[in-house]
């Protein structure tokens, strides 16, 4: 069978991007062997040695003579071990144990054990949702990962337990493999996608300012800072802010789950719950916006958090150039990664919640004369200074808390409502906002261009407006900040049930992004 090319396929993964991958084999009449070209890294040329023991292990020995395998399109980097099913069945094809036609239509995801065992690849949803965007029908994958990839749907999943009844499928064998259905399960999300296990916005005492701020940001999705000394409350309101967000829609499920499956471990369900990271001040910038080494691209924190909520506690913390790092995303919702011999873009559409005390001992304007701030004024300035002066301006609540001075559990106007409450009214702001946006690409405020908001069709009359201008005109807001005030106001407009925004609530949006009216 010297000279005929046998080819299957699979999915190369830069980030969440997927590239079909034609695996060719052939026999050419040189001594036994094996080798594998086309830019493959140390674990997929490891491949050769993983799949002629498990060839021999099925009993389904590789030809006596040199076996060529080719991962076209040869100019594309490749990494990791999820070629191997695919490497296996062109080469057996090559060996005439299998039929050659078929292997190119169906995309092959699958790790080689040396018993001829199927194993999970990292980032197999990701490479199953990237096959349907191929244009694959079909997708070939171990059988204790089937029901997650039956999590994308619109593709047909083939389950088969080892690289034996991956062959006899193709050879028509009754009970090799089996279809495993698109799952439409709606079961309750573990708690492992809260930042914490019966968090809920109830646990917070006191702060009903601070409480409110955080129903806007949800309801709009808008970028929150938390200024105050320790022990007010900041982590507390930072933790529980996922706890009033809506579950995720079907496609950003999908999406915040591609991106989960790329830790490596297994998912039985979406994610419906919107993720939550909190990345230690210690960190570097490829942990918090992606990296790794080679050809490897990993998610970073914000990545991670898509669609959900990253919160930096102690921000003036983190170093000048994380924090500066985000500057971009923020505005365009994603990341681009961009390597020696790689380039990938990655989604970050995040909710960012900062935290900071107001100086490095934490008591500055502290009214107790036994925590009087020992920090002179230009080490607070400094300390404050640490978070530039753009991605400030990208922030559009800015809360000012301060230590709670009473605890009435027993009054019942001190008390505050849980999560399950909030979560309702945030809802219908949602709701909202949705059928207002419904003929746009966007569904929340924060998502809404400037020039939207200041169009003739959405434009607020000058006199509902009247104090941003003022504040425009004067230089204590930038043209970035008018606009993001004006989607905080359209947002304070639909927790409040009106049909647009009015001076009220455009003066309060102002004051929650720390503006004044003078």
């Amino acid at each position: 069978m010297s000279g005929v090319v046998c080819r299957a396929a699979s999915i190369a993964l830069t980030g969440l991007h997927g590239t079909t991958v034609m695996v060719e084999s052939a026999i050419s009449q040189q001594l036994p062997g094996i080798a594998i070209i086309g830019l493959p890294d140390t674990s997929l040329a490891e491949a050769k040695l993983r799949v002629r023991t498990a060839t021999a292990q099925v009993g389904m020995p590789l030809s006596d003579r040199f076996i060529t395998v080719n991962l076209s399109p040869a100019s594309l980097p490749k990494h990791g071990s999820g070629f191997d099913l695919a490497i296996a069945l062109a080469a057996l094809a090559a060996s005439r144990h299998l039929p050659v036609t078929g292997l190119s239509e169906v995309a092959h995801l699958g790790e080689l054990a040396l018993d001829g065992e199927l194993r999970r690849p990292a980032g197999l949803l990701s490479s199953a949702a990237a096959a349907r965007s191929l244009g694959f029908r079909r997708v070939m994958v171990p059988e204790s990962c089937g029901a997650e990839a039956a999590l994308v749907p619109g593709i047909e999943v083939i389950a088969v337990r080892d690289l034996a009844s991956a062959v006899g499928w193709y050879r028509g064998e009754p009970d090799r493999g089996r279809i495993v259905l698109a799952s439409t399960s709606t079961a309750v999300p573990p708690a492992r996608d809260l930042p914490g296990s019966a968090v809920d916005m109830a646990d917070i005492v006191g702060q009903p300012e601070a409480v409110e701020a955080m129903v806007i940001a949800a309801a709009g999705r808008h970028h929150v800072s938390l200024l105050g000394p320790p022990g007010a409350g900041k982590t507390l309101l930072a933790t529980r802010l996922p706890t009033l967000l809506p579950e995720l829609a079907d496609d950003a499920a999908l999406e915040a789950s591609s991106i989960a499956s790329l830790g490596g471990s297994p998912l039985l369900e979406l994610v419906r719950r919107p993720p939550f990271e909190n990345p230690h001040h210690t960190a570097s910038t490829a942990s918090i916006i992606g990296g790794g080494q080679g050809i490897e691209v990993r998610p970073g924190a914000i990545t991670r958090a898509c669609h959900g909520v990253l919160f930096l506690d102690e921000a003036p913390e983190f170093p000048r150039t994380v924090l500066d790092a985000l500057r971009q995303p923020l505005e365009t919702g994603r990341i681009e990664i961009h390597r020696a011999r790689i380039r990938t873009v990655l989604p970050a559409q995040v909710q960012l919640v900062l935290a900071a005390n107001p100086c490095p001992c934490g008591n500055a304007g502290s009214p107790d004369t036994a925590l009087r701030c020992k920090c002179t004024p230009r080490v607070r300035v400094n300390y404050q200074q640490r978070i530039s002066g753009p991605l400030a301006d990208r922030i559009d609540l800015r809360l000012t808390l301060h230590r709670v001075s009473k605890v009435l559990l027993d009054d019942p106007h001190e008390r505050t409502p849980s999560s399950e409450e909030l979560r309702e009214r945030v809802a219908g702001a949602r709701a909202l906002a949705a059928a207002r946006w419904a003929d746009t690409p966007w569904s929340v405020n924060a998502d809404v261009p400037g020039r939207w908001l200041r169009s003739a069709r959405l434009r607020l009359p000058r006199a509902d407006t009247a104090v941003l201008d003022h504040a425009l005109a004067r230089g204590a807001l930038t043209l970035r900040g008018y606009d993001r005030a004006l989607r905080v106001a359209w947002t304070v407009s639909d927790l409040a049930g009106k049909d647009r925004p009015r001076r009220p609530e455009v003066a309060r949006a102002l004051a929650l992004r720390g503006g004044d009216f003078a």
